[in-house]
């Protein structure tokens, strides 16, 4: 049985995030939080509370047995971007996008 986390508007950049989520991917529960806790990354915080989220959502059901879950899919999706702009020479002036991701965590039961 499938149980779903989605952690929505993290301000990092999609890429940055998905690179991450490729190192977790197919993964047991348990070996993907102990890899998580040891990448330098912001990225792997984030994914890491969230699949925690994903965890917790699954104790809430007796019929899973949460010993056995893996990482089922994980992927990042693009949120929406924060415009700024800045100053540049000669009274012009350049764009910042300040991404921001939607991280989806699906487990299952081996």
């Amino acid at each position: 049985m499938e149980v779903k986390a989605v952690t929505r508007y993290v301000r990092i950049s999609p890429h940055k995030a998905r690179l991450v989520t490729e190192l977790v991917k197919g993964k047991p529960v348990e070996e993907a939080l102990t890899t998580l806790k040891f990448v330098p990354k912001k990225g792997a915080r984030l994914v890491s509370k969230t699949l925690q989220s994903a965890l917790a959502n699954a104790e809430q059901n007796p019929n899973i047995d949460v010993d056995t879950l893996y990482i089922k899919r994980i992927f990042v999706d693009e949120g929406p971007s924060m415009k700024r702009w800045r100053a540049r020479a000669m009274g012009r002036a350049t764009r910042i996008l300040k991404r921001t991701s939607h991280i989806t965590v699906i487990l299952d039961e081996a």
